[in-house]
């Protein structure tokens, strides 16, 4: 990895940004990748993804009135809207903690506060944009400049937090899986789910058991990577399975009361975000939804649409207002200081 002087970063660019992390990254979106895969599928993956996305969506919901979709809406009430909205700015803030974790495993010794608002400013603006590395490290490494964090250190808590993700969502839907995938409320074979839920839960236990064995770093990619130790990756697994079973809460809280049991419905969320993830659709806007609407079995579509609706408010669209405000803000506030 390379490492430039953080003082740097106030004469760069976006783009020229970009190409720093770019180079200090694990080379997973460039032209030495597998060219093939880089050159072809990779860019018409998400085409088919989001045509088929487009196709399910209206095979599901082309009977849905939006006089419908508005009384599912008016149906919530100000119970459920606020816990929406708690439940967004909960898994925002165990994000934060993450990235304070990751910061410091990188070597960037930083206190919580700006820790929370750099992984707010990242996170809300790379969900949006498709958690794009490159973008969210873009972000910290603009945000963090002013802390002393170099690239490196950006690029190490970005690779942490993205790992602490993984995880975590494996984490949750391993146990989801063998609780709730026997149920007829998911499109999912029980076998299927049982079998899914132990190798996800069976992968996430050699990452700890690497993590307390392995000394040397892992190679790959032109790039060297120490893993963490088992404590911290304790952590990482178990703040990241909170923060996604918070997540998921989002939208399970806005749809009608005993529909569909909370782990039977995470069974069906926890592929469908990894869906949306590699469809590398913005925000997986279209692919998420599809999918799990697919699914899902019994929920009724007018609630299931509404809470879609409020889901992309209450996690992407709100904060990715504060965010931007936030960085017209501060900004403003450099320029005036300078």
């Amino acid at each position: 990895m390379q490492t430039r002087d953080p003082t740097e970063l106030q004469s760069h660019g976006l783009e020229d940004l970009e190409e720093d992390l770019a180079a200090a990254l694990p080379e997973t979106q460039g032209k030495s990748f597998y060219p093939l895969i880089g050159r072809w599928a990779l860019h018409v993956v998400p085409f088919l993804l989001l045509g088929a996305a487009v196709f399910v969506l209206w095979r599901e919901f082309h009977e849905v009135k939006p006089a419908d979709v508005a009384a599912s809406m008016r149906a919530w009430g100000y119970g459920d809207t606020l816990a929406a909205l708690g439940l967004s700015a909960a898994s925002f803030t165990l994000m934060g903690f993450v990235e304070w974790l990751g910061l410091r495993w990188a070597g960037a010794r930083l206190p919580v506060p700006p820790a929370l608002a750099g992984s707010f400013l990242a996170n809300a603006i790379g969900h949006t944009l498709g958690a794009n590395l490159l973008v969210s490290g873009a972000v910290r490494a603009r945000f963090y400049n002013r802390y002393g964090v170099t690239l490196k250190e950006v690029a190490a808590t970005t690779v942490f937090h993205g790992v602490s993700f993984a995880v975590g969502l494996s984490t949750l839907a391993g146990i989801s899986l063998l609780i709730g995938g026997s149920s007829e409320a998911v499109r999912i074979a029980a076998p299927v789910a049982s079998s899914v839920g132990i190798v996800l839960l069976g992968a996430v236990a050699f990452y700890v058991a690497l993590c307390g064995t392995l000394k040397h770093p892992l190679k790959g990619f032109g790039h060297s990577l120490k893993l963490p130790s088992w404590r911290v990756a304790l952590a990482q697994i178990a703040l990241g399975a909170v923060d996604n079973a918070v997540a998921a809460g989002i939208i399970w809280s806005l749809l009608p009361e005993g529909s569909i049991g909370y782990f039977t419905f995470v069974g069906a969320y926890a592929p469908s975000v990894v869906v949306g993830l590699i469809s590398h659709v913005p925000g997986g806007v279209g692919v998420f939804e599809g999918s799990l609407s697919t699914l899902l079995a019994g929920v009724p579509a007018a609630p299931l649409a509404a809470a879609f609706l409020g889901y992309r408010i209450a996690f992407f669209l709100l904060p990715l207002l504060v965010a931007a405000l936030a960085l017209m803000g501060d900004t403003v506030r450099q320029r005036r200081a300078a």
